[in-house]
């Protein structure tokens, strides 16, 4: 089909309405039935009507004493977890989920208080919130102190290392010493 149209548009697309432009029209006309007092009213109405049915629920669930609110944000899961105080994922989560190690990699932000995480080659790294956090699968993790912890955290489920371009377990960079910086 030839177009022939101004700025390249066809006859059909021309013709169709956008889903904004049928909604201001749709106001409109409200609007004349209640009187132009009401118009306000009316498009306020109708926003919130769009609002509430375009809202992404989480679900919400406990495992191994965290609470878990997860919810699908395109091809991506938002996660937003509550580790009460004294947890350790080797005591809670390992009777769970039946592996030595948390195998899952952990990507997001510390909300709210103090974690540490201990890899097997006996690395031990601090987060403290406010702080993003990155962890490589294969950690034992716990709370410090009495605080929980809160976390948002952003995931793939089982691609979350290979789309988020993390190591598949936990290494360390050479150290830098005189040997290892360029000249």
């Amino acid at each position: 089909m030839e177009n022939n149209r101004p700025g390249g548009l066809s006859a059909l697309s021309q013709r169709t309405p956008r889903v904004a432009d049928r909604r201001r029209v749709k106001q409109q006309i409200a609007a004349e039935r209640v009187g132009r007092a009401d118009a306000d009213q009316v498009a306020r109405r109708e926003h919130r009507r769009h609002a509430a049915t375009c809202q992404h629920l989480a679900d919400r669930r406990e495992i191994g004493h965290v609470l878990l609110e997860v919810g699908k944000a395109g091809a991506a899961r938002v996660k937003r977890m509550v580790y009460p105080p004294g947890f350790r994922w080797s005591v809670d989560m390992k009777p769970v989920v039946g592996t030595d190690l948390c195998m899952h990699a952990h990507v997001g932000f510390l909300v709210h208080g103090e974690i540490h995480i201990e890899y097997p080659d006996g690395c031990i790294i601090e987060h403290r919130a406010p702080q993003i956090v990155a962890i490589d699968p294969g950690h034992d993790g716990w709370v410090v102190g009495q605080e929980p912890v809160v976390m948002i955290e952003f995931d793939f489920e089982r691609d979350t290392v290979s789309r988020l371009g993390m190591p598949a377990s936990h290494t360390h960079s050479p150290a830098l010493g005189p040997s290892s910086v360029p000249s």
